[in-house]
C-alpha cells in the first residue's frame, strides 16, 4: 500500500511526524488495563482475532508468529476515538488554504536544520554510499527522517498489534487495517521481534514511519548486518527511505524543485492546470500546468537555482500570487507519494536544501 494513500484515508495529510509532535504532546498508549470493555464486545473482538489468525495461516504465516502478535490483545477505545476525530474535509471544497510560510517557520526551524546538518556529518560515509546506489540525494533522505520523527526523537509508543486489530475490528476500513495487521504478523514471522512493534496509533513505526506493508516492500539492510532495522540503524533508515523513493520514480540528477520569481503581469488563469489527479486532487490543483523550465523563463518565470532548461516543471505559489514561488519537478511528485500534502512536500524540499547548504 502507498503510504500517501493511507494518510489520505486517515485525513492527516497536514499533520504527520514533526508537525503533530510540535503542535501537541505525543499521544501515548495507556495500556490494556486502562480501558474496560464490555464482555460481549470483548468476546466479539476475540472472535474477530481468530478470523485474522485463520487468514494469516492461509497466507503461509507460521503459528508462532500469529500467536506472538495476537495473543492477549484487547480492544482499545482510545485508538477508535483518535481515528474518528481525524478531519475529513470535502474533496470539492474551494476554501482558500492558509499560507505556507507560517507553517514552514513553525516546523522547519533552526534547531531542526542544525540537527539535520549534524546528522549529515555523522552518516556521511553511509549516506554517500546509499545515494550512489539508489540515486536519491542524502539531504532528501535526511529531510524525510527529520520531518517524520525529528531524527528518531519520537516514534510513538502505541502497541501496533493492539491498534491495528482495534481499527480493523471497528470495521469502517476493515480491509485497510486488517491487511496491515496481517503484514505486521508477517514481519514477526520474518524475524522482527514482537517487542519492536510500537509506533503511532494508526500503525506507522520506526524512524521513517513506515506501515507494515511498506516495510515488507521496501525496507533495506543498509549496514549489512542481516536485519532491516529502521528503528535504531541510521544506515537501514536511510537506505529504506531511498528504496521507497527509487521505487516511486525518483529521477537522479534532478532537484525536487527550485525557488522562482514570477512577473507582476503573469497570467495565472491561462496557466492553470488542465489535469485532474486521480487522488489528492486538491493538492495537485494548486500546481500549474507542466512546461519546460525554458518555456517558463520565456514567460518571465525565472528559476533561482540550478536546473536544466529542458526539465519539465510546474509552478506553485503556496503563499498566494506574487509571493513565494517554486518550480517543481517530477521528483516533487515522489515526495507527494510519501505524503500527499503540498506543505509537507515543500517542507521536505526546504529542509533538504538547508541541510545541503543550499537555502
Amino acid at each position: 500500500m502507498k503510504r500517501s494513500f493511507f494518510l489520505a484515508v486517515l485525513g492527516t495529510l497536514a499533520m504527520t511526524g514533526a508537525d503533530a509532535a510540535q503542535s501537541a504532546p505525543m499521544m501515548q498508549d495507556a495500556g490494556a488495563s486502562s480501558f474496560a470493555t464490555p464482555d460481549p464486545q470483548d468476546a466479539a473482538f476475540q472472535a474477530y482475532l481468530q478470523t485474522v489468525a485463520a487468514k494469516a495461516r492461509a497466507q503461509g504465516i507460521r503459528e508462532a508468529a500469529i500467536r506472538s502478535v495476537l495473543t492477549g490483545l484487547t480492544y482499545n477505545p482510545r485508538v477508535v476515538s483518535l481515528d474518528r476525530a481525524q478531519p475529513g474535509g470535502s474533496p470539492t471544497s474551494n476554501a482558500t488554504p492558509p499560507d505556507f510560510t507560517p507553517y514552514r517557520l513553525s516546523h522547519i526551524n533552526g534547531a531542526l536544520i542544525a540537527k539535520g546538518r549534524a546528522m549529515y556529518g555523522t552518516v556521511a560515509s553511509d549516506a554517500s554510499r546509499i545515494e550512489a546506489r539508489y540515486g536519491v540525494p542524502a539531504p532528501i533522505l535526511l529531510a524525510i527522517w527529520g520531518n517524520e520523527t525529528n531524527f528518531g526523537s519520537y516514534m510513538g509508543n502505541f502497541d501496533l498489534p493492539r491498534s491495528l486489530a482495534t481499527l480493523a475490528y471497528d470495521g469502517r476500513r476493515r480491509a485497510l487495517f486488517e491487511g496491515e495487521l496481517i503484514a505486521l504478523i508477517r514481519m514477526v514471522d520474518q524475524g522482527v521481534p514482537r517487542s519492536r512493534l510500537t509506533g503511532s496509533w494508526a500503525g506507522a513505526f520506526g524512524n521513517p514511519q513506515f506501515l507494515p506493508s511498506v516495510y515488507l516492500r521496501v525496507a533495506q539492510d543498509g549496514d549489512g548486518d542481516g536485519s532491516r532495522d529502521i528503528w535504531s540503524s541510521k544506515a537501514d533508515t536511510l537506505a529504506s527511505i531511498a528504496s521507497y523513493f527509487r521505487d516511486a520514480g525518483w529521477r537522479p540528477g534532478q532537484p525536487w524543485g527550485v525557488r522562482a520569481t514570477v512577473p507582476v503581469d503573469f497570467n495565472r488563469t491561462a496557466n492553470a492546470s488542465l489535469l485532474t489527479a486521480p487522488s489528492c486532487s486538491r493538492v495537485h490543483a494548486r500546481q500549474m500546468r507542466w512546461r519546460t523550465v525554458g518555456e517558463w523563463r520565456q514567460m518571465g518565470v525565472i528559476a533561482q537555482g540550478r536546473i536544466g532548461d529542458n526539465v519539465m516543471a510546474s509552478l506553485i505559489e503556496p503563499d498566494g500570487p506574487g509571493k513565494t514561488a517554486f518550480l517543481l519537478t517530477g521528483n516533487y511528485r515522489v515526495i507527494l507519494d510519501y505524503n500527499c500534502s503540498n506543505y509537507y512536500a515543500l517542507s521536505v524540499g526546504w529542509l533538504a536544501d538547508e541541510i545541503a547548504g543550499n537555502p
